[in-house]
C-alpha cells in the first residue's frame, strides 16, 4: 500500500512542473494551495457520504480520490509523504488520547 502512495506522491511532485493544460494535477497545483485544500475537502465529504450509505465500492473509489487529493494538497504546501509517514512513525505506540493531550 505505501508503495502505491509513494509512487503517487512522486508522480504528483513531478507534475508540479508539468503543463496545466496537459495534466489535471498540474492544473490543480497551478490554482494554488487554497484550491487544492478545497478540492480535498470536497472529496472527503463525498467519501463520508458513501461511508454513511454503506456502498463499499463507491467508498473505495472515493477513498482513493481522498488520498490523491490529500497528496496534492500536501504538495501544494511542500509537505512530503515522507514527512507525514515520519510523523506517523513518531506517534506509533502512543495512545491517541495521550498524543492529543501532548499537543494540547
Amino acid at each position: 500500500m505505501t508503495n502505491a502512495l509513494t509512487r503517487l506522491a512522486a508522480t504528483i511532485e513531478a507534475r508540479k512542473s508539468a503543463d496545466p493544460e496537459a495534466s489535471w494535477t498540474a492544473k490543480l497545483l497551478a490554482k494554488g494551495p487554497e484550491k487544492c485544500a478545497e478540492k480535498f475537502g470536497e472529496e472527503a465529504v463525498e467519501a463520508i457520504i458513501e461511508a454513511v450509505k454503506g456502498d463499499r465500492n463507491r467508498l473505495t473509489s472515493e477513498a482513493a480520490d481522498v488520498l490523491y487529493h490529500l497528496l496534492v494538497m500536501l504538495a501544494a504546501r511542500d509537505v512530503t509523504l515522507d514527512q507525514v509517514l515520519t510523523e506517523l512513525d513518531r506517534r506509533e505506540g502512543t495512545s491517541g488520547i495521550a498524543e492529543k493531550a501532548a499537543r494540547g
